[in-house]
């Protein structure tokens, strides 16, 4: 078997950010916690994923702090599963590639399911990255301001990121 690479203490936030979430199954249970998912049997029918998968994806993600358990709001002996504050982060994560799904992976007038405010129904807005200013910025008007590594051996590196 392979041995998987930690990016866990790379000088990249975004690597770090994969690093921490794992692969496509956690972020498809993230979303489902979002949507009120909570016991692991709704998560199995919600994905269809076998249950040694998801049993290893719920502990990954519940050591990582994405997720933890608690009593079942029922009062029964079962366990749920709810987001942490550190997986509650992950709500734009979740929107933005869901607005990007939106944007390149559905031809004219197919249905698709929306994400809308829940005090009024209305469809929710564009997310935008703004300047500090206020101004909506493009991918062109940014950059990566990168920070310099030591290896150990006094060799400076560049991240990758």
């Amino acid at each position: 078997m392979v041995k998987r690479t930690s990016f866990g203490r790379d000088a990249c936030p975004v690597a770090r950010a994969l690093d921490m979430i794992g692969d496509w199954w956690s972020l498809l249970i993230i979303r489902d916690a979002f949507d009120g998912v909570r016991r692991f049997g709704e998560f199995q029918n919600s994905l269809g994923i076998a249950r040694g998968m998801l049993a290893t994806r719920l502990r990954d993600l519940t050591e990582r702090g994405i997720l933890e358990t608690v009593p079942a709001s029922d009062g029964s002996a079962y366990r749920e599963y709810v987001l942490t504050e550190r997986g509650r982060g992950l709500f734009l994560v979740i929107v933005a590639l869901r607005q990007w799904g939106e944007d390149h992976l559905y031809r004219p007038g197919e249905q698709r399911s929306e994400l809308v405010e829940a005090a009024t129904g209305n469809r929710v807005a564009r997310l935008a990255l703004r300047s500090a200013e206020g101004h909506i910025l493009g991918w062109t008007e940014t950059r990566v301001k990168k920070t310099v590594q030591s290896t150990g051996d006094l060799t400076p590196r560049a991240p990758a990121c």
